[in-house]
């Protein structure tokens, strides 16, 4: 499912019109992005927690040359856990 059908989907649902819908959409996905960027976590009751996970520095080796090893730096990455109503629904 894309996000054109997401919206296509709710317009159709919530009787709105796809312009509305797809505002609507864009204005959650900029908060839970700002949240995350923020370090908090957004947690939707039944539907899931967005969390940042965070991945500390390592080694690795270089695709091109598998002698060389390289250093990865440590970073933040988004992460979702999805809610018991969630996992329940997906079985």
């Amino acid at each position: 499912m894309t996000k054109q059908d997401l919206v296509n989907a709710a317009a159709e649902s919530a009787n709105i019109t796809k312009k509305s819908a797809t505002q609507a959409l864009d204005a959650i996905l900029e908060t839970i992005t700002k949240s995350l960027r923020k370090g908090d976590n957004v947690t939707i009751t039944g539907f899931g927690t967005f969390r940042i996970s965070k991945r500390s520095a390592r080694k690795g080796v270089s695709p091109r040359n598998p002698n060389q090893e390289i250093k990865i730096p440590a970073m933040k990455l988004p992460a979702f856990r999805a809610g018991k109503t969630l996992r329940d629904a997906v079985r």
